[in-house]
C-alpha cells in the first residue's frame, strides 16, 4: 500500500467514525425526545388526610439522606425501564383527525412493573362527579363536573382551554385524578375513535372469544370466536346497552384481544414504528425510547400478569344532578361514591398490591377485591 493510499484510508476511517458518531447522537437525541408536552407536577404531595402532629419536635427539621448504599437482592428492571411507570390512558369520544375538543370517555390508569413484570389497569367511571381544578373562573364558580369533562375543559377547541398548560386535556385530567383520588401519573396516551379503528386495522384486526351467552348479550355477538376489524372492535368497546359495568367488561375483552395480537412475534417489533406512524393522531408524552421499552417488556410478560381492575359495583351509585342550565333541562346522570374508600383502592393499586392483594392485607371498609378485578384468559 502506497503512502498516498494509507493517507486516503486514514481520512476515510476518521470520516466514518465521525459519521457513525453523529448518526448515533442523532438517533439518541430523537429516541429521548418526547412526542408531546409532559404532564404537570401534581400539587398534592402529602397523603390526603395528613396533618402535622401537635408538638412534634421533629417538625421543620431536615433529615439528611445517608450517602452510603447497601447491596440488595432486588432484581434489576427489565428492558432498561424504570422500576414502575404509571400511565394515564384516555379514549376520546371524537372521530375527527385532531384533539381540539371531545370528552375523555375512557379513563384508565395503567401501572407497569418492569421488575416483576406485571401490568395492572384500573378503570375510572367517566361519570364520576369530581372536583376539577382551574375551571371555576370560567364556569361562574362551578368547580365540579364529570370526570370525562376534565379532559374536555383542558382542550383548546370550542372555547374551552380553561387552563393554560401545554399538556392540555391530559394534564388537567391527570391533576383531577390526583386531587380526588391520589393518582400519580408519569405519562399519558390519548387516542380518539378514528385512530383506535386505524390501529386495529394496522395490526390486521383482532380475534375475540365470547365465552358465554351473558357476554354475547353484552357485546351483541354470538358465543364463540369472532374476527373484528377496527370499526367492529370499536362498536363492541362502546356498547353500553347493558349498563356501564358491562361496557367496562366489553372494553377489557377488546384490550385482551389487542394484547394477544400486538405481542405476537410478527407484530411486537413493529410497535414503536406503529406508534410513530400515528404520532400526529395521538396525544402522548412518551419518547420513542420509552415505547421501545414497553414493547420489549411485552415480550417478557406472562398473560397471567395482566390484570384489569374496577371499583366494586356496590361502591358506585348513579344519580341525577339538576342544574339551573337550559342546556341540561333534565339534569345530568352522574356517578357518586365515597371517595375515601376509592382512595384506599387507589393507594393499594399504586403500591402494586391490588389486584392480587395478599390475603394478609385487607381494608375493613372495602368489599372483597374478587368482585372488581379480572385477567386476560
Amino acid at each position: 500500500m502506497t503512502k498516498t493510499q494509507k493517507i486516503i484510508l486514514a481520512i476515510l476511517s476518521v470520516t466514518a467514525v465521525i459519521l457513525v458518531g453523529a448518526m448515533g447522537y442523532y438517533i439518541l437525541a430523537f429516541a429521548s425526545k418526547p412526542l408531546g408536552p409532559a404532564l404537570p407536577v401534581a400539587q398534592q404531595t402529602l397523603p390526603p388526610l395528613w396533618t402535622a402532629t401537635p408538638g412534634d419536635p421533629s417538625a421543620g427539621l431536615v433529615t439528611l439522606v445517608p450517602t452510603i448504599s447497601f447491596a440488595t437482592n432486588t432484581p434489576a428492571p427489565l428492558c432498561g425501564g424504570p422500576s414502575t411507570m404509571t400511565i394515564l390512558a384516555i379514549g376520546q369520544d371524537q372521530r375527527s383527525n385532531n384533539y381540539d375538543y371531545g370528552l375523555g370517555d375512557i379513563v384508565r390508569v395503567v401501572r407497569v412493573d418492569f421488575v416483576t413484570p406485571k401490568i395492572t389497569v384500573l378503570e375510572f367511571p367517566r361519570d364520576l362527579w369530581v372536583e376539577i381544578p382551574y375551571i371555576a373562573d370560567n364556569l361562574n364558580g362551578l368547580d365540579h363536573g364529570k370526570l370525562n369533562q376534565a379532559y374536555l375543559y383542558g382542550q383548546p377547541g370550542d372555547g374551552f382551554a380553561y387552563w393554560d398548560d401545554p399538556s392540555q386535556g391530559p394534564g388537567l385530567l391527570s391533576l383531577t385524578l390526583n386531587l380526588n383520588f391520589g393518582v400519580q401519573a408519569d405519562h399519558y396516551l390519548a387516542v380518539n375513535m378514528r385512530t383506535f379503528e386505524n390501529v386495529i386495522n394496522a395490526i390486521d384486526g383482532i380475534t375475540i372469544n365470547v365465552p358465554d351467552i351473558e357476554t354475547a348479550n353484552n357485546t351483541g355477538l354470538t358465543v364463540g370466536r369472532h374476527y373484528l376489524n377496527g370499526a367492529q372492535a370499536l362498536k363492541v368497546a362502546r356498547n353500553r346497552q347493558q349498563g356501564m359495568f358491562q361496557r367496562v367488561s366489553n372494553q377489557n375483552l377488546v384490550l385482551c384481544a389487542m394484547r394477544e395480537k400486538v405481542l405476537s412475534p410478527s407484530i411486537v417489533k413493529q410497535i414503536p414504528a406503529l406508534i410513530e406512524s400515528f404520532r400526529d393522531n395521538v396525544q402522548t408524552d412518551f419518547t420513542p425510547e420509552q415505547l421501545s421499552q414497553l414493547a420489549c417488556l411485552g415480550t417478557k410478560l406472562p398473560v397471567k400478569n395482566i390484570a384489569f381492575a374496577s371499583f366494586p359495583q356496590e361502591l358506585l351509585t348513579e344519580d341525577i344532578r339538576i342544574f339551573d342550565d337550559p342546556d341540561f333541562p333534565k339534569g345530568l346522570l352522574v356517578t357518586q361514591a365515597d371517595f375515601s374508600i376509592l382512595r384506599q383502592y387507589v393507594t393499594r393499586f399504586n403500591a402494586g398490591t391490588w389486584p392480587s392483594l395478599p390475603a394478609s392485607i385487607s381494608i375493613e371498609t372495602a368489599p372483597e377485591e374478587e368482585t372488581s378485578s379480572s385477567f386476560c384468559p
